[in-house]
C-alpha cells in the first residue's frame, strides 16, 4: 500500500495523515516509515502469505505495520489486546505468525504468551519490553530502496465459533496475494458506500482491530483522507474531537451512542458538529428509541450497516431511509446477494423469517483459517453461505434482522460466544451443569449471564457465584465474564442432551421491545 500512498506524499507532504494523542506523522513520514518497514518485514525473510500479529492498542505505528504489511503481501492477524496469554499464544500458533508486534502497555502478556514459540522477531511499541526489539530499531533496519514487486497483503481477523476457539476468517479474492490495485478498488467501492467527502477526515474511537474501525480508518488512507484516532473512547472527548479536527465520518456502536446522549447539557450545548457528513453504526442492536435521540440530535446523518467478521458489509441504510422503515439494516450492496431459506431450505415469501443466506456477485468466498469441516458447515451446495443469522426482506427488498441462530452475545458491539465461557465454568469442580447466554443491558446491549446446576452439597450463595465469576475471569479476557449468576435446580435438557436455552433467556427478553 505504499505505492498507492506515494501521490499524497508528493501532493500534500506535510499535511497530517494521522493524528494521535502523542501527535502526527505527514503523508510524507508516513510513506518513507512505511516502505522502510516493508523492507524490515523483508530482511526477515517473509515472503507473500507469511503472517505477522499486531497486539496493540491504537496507536499510529498500528498503520504503519499495516501499510507495510499490505504492500509486500503479508497476512497480518489483528490481535485484541484483551486477550489473556493463553488466548493469544493460540492464535498466534494457529496463524502460523512468524513476527508478533506488541506494546509496552502489554509487554506481560506478550512475552507469556510468544514464551518458547519459534517467532523470527518480537518488537515493541513505546517503551522497553525485556526479550522484544524496540520498534524504531526494528525500522531503522529497513533500507529506503523502493520495492519494486507490491503485492497485496490483508487483515486476517479472529471470530470465535461455538467450538470456544478464535477461528481466522480469510476471503478468497480478498486476501494475502491479490494484485495492488485491489486495494485501490477497495478503497474506491467503499469511499461511495461510506459517504466520504473530498474533505474527508475520519475519527476512530473503537479498536482497531475490529473489522469494522479496520474498514473506516483504512479506507480513508487509501482515499488520501486524514485519520485521526484515540485508544479510548471518552463522549465529551469525542464531540470536542469532532469540532477541533473538522471530522466528517465517525464509526461508532449503540453503547457510545448511549454514552454521548447523557453528557452533560453544558457539554452538548457546546458542540457545533456542522462537520459531520455520516455517522455508522453496527457490529451490535441499537434500539430504535437510542436511534432516534441520535438523529433527532445530529440530523439525518446517522446510518446503519449490517455485516460480520467473516461477511463484511452486506447491507446499508440511510437515516432517511430507517425513518420509514425502523428496525430495517437496509438494502443488499449490489455486490452482495441475500437470499431468506426456510429450514426446509426454500427461499421464504416476503416477511416470512427464515436463515440469511449470501453470496458475492464477484465470485468471492468465505473460509475458516485451516478449519474445513467449519468452512463447510456455513455453505450450500450452491455456493451461498451463512453467519446463522435469522431475518426477513419485506416486499421492497430491505432486509430486517429478527434472531440469531448461533447465541453469540454482542455487548458494546464486542461479540462474545457463549460456548467458550461454558467451557471454563464446567471446569469448577462446583458446577454440574451451565448456560451462558446474554440478557438485555440498557448500556451495552447485551450482558453476560451464566445459569449454573451446582454439584451435589454446592452452595447456591453470593459467594459461590463470585467465585465462578473470578474462575472465568482467570482463563479468559474479562469482558467475557458473567456479569451475574443464576443458580438452577436443574439445566432444561432433552433426554437427548439438547439444551433449551430459550427457556433460560426468554424470560429476561419478555418485557423488551427489540431482540436479536
Amino acid at each position: 500500500m505504499a505505492a498507492l500512498l506515494r501521490p499524497y506524499a508528493d501532493a500534500k507532504p506535510d499535511e497530517p495523515a494521522i493524528t494521535d494523542e502523542r501527535g502526527s506523522t505527514s503523508w510524507r513520514e508516513l510513506d518513507a516509515r512505511t516502505g522502510r518497514l516493508a523492507n524490515a518485514l523483508r530482511g526477515l525473510g517473509l515472503a507473500t502469505g507469511d503472517a505477522i500479529a499486531i497486539h496493540s492498542g491504537n496507536r499510529r505505528e498500528y498503520f504503519e505495520l499495516m501499510c507495510a504489511a499490505g504492500h509486500i503481501g503479508l497476512r497480518y492477524v489483528m490481535v485484541n489486546w484483551h486477550w489473556t496469554a493463553d488466548e493469544l499464544r493460540y492464535v498466534l500458533t494457529d496463524a502460523g505468525a512468524r513476527v508478533l508486534f506488541t506494546e509496552d502497555a502489554f509487554g506481560d502478556v506478550a512475552r507469556e504468551a510468544s514464551e518458547g514459540l519459534d517467532l523470527d522477531a518480537r518488537v515493541a511499541f513505546g517503551d522497553a519490553v525485556a526479550g522484544f526489539t524496540p520498534y524504531e530499531e526494528f525500522l531503522a533496519t529497513g533500507t529506503g530502496e523502493e520495492i519494486s514487486d507490491p503485492v497485496m497483503g490483508f487483515p486476517m481477523f479472529y471470530t470465535s465459533g461455538t467450538t470456544g476457539r478464535p477461528k481466522g476468517v480469510s476471503r478468497k479474492q480478498l486476501a494475502a496475494g491479490a494484485p495492488i490495485e485491489t486495494a485501490s478498488l477497495i478503497g474506491d467501492v467503499f469511499a461511495e458506500v461510506l459517504r466520504i467527502p473530498p474533505d474527508g477526515r475520519s475519527l476512530l474511537v473503537g479498536p482497531v482491530y475490529h473489522s469494522a474501525q479496520w474498514l473506516w480508518s483504512l479506507v480513508f488512507l487509501l482515499r488520501g483522507r486524514s485519520v485521526v484516532i484515540r485508544r479510548d473512547f471518552d463522549p465529551a472527548e469525542t464531540l470536542r474531537l469532532i469540532d477541533e479536527h473538522a471530522i466528517t465520518n465517525v464509526h461508532l456502536v449503540p453503547t457510545q451512542f448511549v454514552r454521548l446522549l447523557r453528557v452533560d447539557e453544558e457539554t452538548r450545548a457546546a458542540f457545533d458538529g456542522s462537520s459531520l457528513a455520516a455517522v455508522w453504526h453496527g457490529a451490535a442492536p441499537c434500539p430504535p428509541e437510542v436511534k432516534r435521540r441520535m438523529i433527532d440530535w445530529l440530523g439525518p446523518v446517522v446510518h446503519e450497516y449490517y455485516g460480520s467478521t467473516e461477511a463484511a458489509v452486506n447491507s446499508v441504510i440511510t437515516a432517511e431511509e430507517w425513518l420509514k422503515k425502523p428496525g430495517s439494516v437496509g438494502l443488499p450492496l449490489p455486490t452482495t446477494e441475500v437470499h431468506i431459506l426456510r429450514e426446509d431450505g426454500e427461499p421464504a415469501a416476503a416477511g416470512e423469517r427464515g436463515q440469511i443466506f449470501f453470496r458475492y456477485t464477484s465470485g468471492d468466498d468465505v473460509e475458516y483459517w485451516g478449519d474445513e469441516e467449519k468452512t463447510r458447515s456455513m455453505h450450500r451446495a450452491d455456493g451461498l453461505f451463512t453467519t446463522g443469522d435469522v431475518g426477513y426482506l419485506d416486499e421492497d427488498g430491505y432486509l430486517f434482522l429478527a434472531d440469531r441462530v448461533i447465541d453469540m452475545i454482542i455487548s458494546g458491539g464486542v461479540n462474545i460466544y457463549p460456548a467458550e465461557i461454558e467451557g471454563v465454568l464446567i471446569t469448577h469442580p462446583a458446577v454440574r451443569d451451565v448456560a451462558v447466554f446474554g440478557i438485555p443491558d440498557e448500556e451495552f446491549g447485551e450482558q453476560v449471564k451464566a445459569a449454573v446446576e451446582l454439584a451435589d452439597d454446592g452452595d447456591p450463595s453470593d459467594a459461590t457465584a463470585a467465585e465462578l465469576i473470578e474462575h472465568v475471569r482467570a482463563s479468559l479476557a474479562g469482558y467475557k465474564a458473567p456479569r451475574s449468576i443464576d443458580f438452577v435446580d436443574q439445566m432444561p435438557r432433552t433426554p437427548t442432551g439438547k439444551l433449551y436455552k430459550r427457556l433460560l433467556r426468554d424470560p429476561y427478553w419478555a418485557d423488551q421491545k427489540q431482540k436479536i
